[in-house]
This record gives C-alpha cells, sequence and structure tokens, in this order.
C-alpha cells in the first residue's frame, strides 16, 4: 500500500492542471485537512467527537437508514461498541445496533469518504451524507459530498484500498 500523500504531493501529481475547478477543489481538500486534524480518534478508526466523546458527532447512525436524515443520539439510548461510544435517538434504534452493528457502522469508521479516497484521515459533517449500497457514508461538508457523487464508484474503489493502511495510522 502506498504511503500517505502529502497535500504538495497531491497537488504536483502528473496532469494535475490549475484550473479554477480544480484550484477550488484542491482548496476544499486543504481545509478537509486543516479541520480533520482536530478529530479525536478511538479504537477501529471510528471518528469521536473530541467535544461529546460519541461516534459520529453523536448522531444515531441507525437513523440514517430508518428515517432517512440524520438524528441526534440522546444520552439515554447510548452504547459502548468495541471500545466506542455510540448514541441513538430511541431504545428501538440502539436494539437494532446491537443486532447488526456492522450494518450502521459508516464507512471508514465515520471519516470522510472523499478525504479517505485520496490517502487522508478528515473530519465529517453529519449532513453531508449519503446512502449507498446499503452502506453509510459521510463526507467533510454538503460542498465535498457532491464532489464525492461525482464519481463515487471510484472514490470507494480508492478509499477501500487506503483505508486498513488508514485505520493503523489512526491513534
Amino acid at each position: 500500500m502506498a504511503k500517505p500523500l502529502a497535500v504538495s504531493n497531491i497537488l504536483s501529481q502528473p496532469g494535475f492542471t490549475l484550473s479554477l475547478t480544480s484550484l477550488r477543489n484542491s482548496l476544499i481538500f486543504l481545509i478537509i485537512m486543516w479541520i480533520g486534524s482536530s478529530v479525536a480518534y478511538a479504537a477501529n478508526g471510528i471518528n469521536i467527537d473530541s467535544s461529546n466523546g460519541l461516534a459520529i458527532h453523536g448522531y444515531d447512525p441507525v437513523a440514517y437508514f430508518s428515517d432517512s436524515k440524520p438524528v441526534e443520539g440522546k444520552q439515554e439510548y447510548t452504547l459502548d461498541y468495541k471500545g466506542n461510544k455510540w448514541a441513538f435517538a430511541s431504545e428501538k434504534n440502539k436494539q437494532a445496533f446491537v443486532e447488526n452493528p456492522e450494518a450502521f457502522i459508516p464507512q471508514y469508521g465515520g471519516h470522510c469518504a472523499y478525504a479517505a479516497g485520496k490517502n487522508a484521515i478528515a473530519n465529517t459533517d453529519p449532513f453531508a451524507w449519503t446512502i449507498h449500497n446499503k452502506k453509510l457514508f459521510l463526507n467533510y461538508s454538503i460542498g465535498t459530498r457532491e464532489l464525492w457523487l461525482k464519481d463515487k464508484e471510484a472514490h470507494i474503489a480508492s478509499a477501500d484500498g487506503y483505508w486498513p493502511s488508514l485505520m493503523k495510522q489512526v491513534p
């Protein structure tokens, strides 16, 4: 597996041209990297919010599937799973997670799917989400999500290749 690329290496890759679109995309990526560096991490590479200690910013991973929208979890419906604390909007959602956690845990541990495809770790916005092939993907922002959606299959293939080594680098 390739080593993670420095941002300067990404920008200087052969064939990289600096159009307004690529400049905007590069700027978005740099911002993702800068803000993503403030994310706390826990066991198994899960994105843990440093302000509340909860996975995926305290949002209910089951609600993305059952309610088709992000819903904040409640303190009374939390669960420790593999060393990470997850919050749920209801007991029903918590039980659905207990029965099949892997069906609800976001891809790439809840880190930005676009960044993972670029061999990097970045934080996510709970509102920048997509369910694709019965899997939850989160992205840094709505704008980043739009970039990711333009070629999601290629981004997923790339991120799937990088994720095993990226996950090992997460503290």
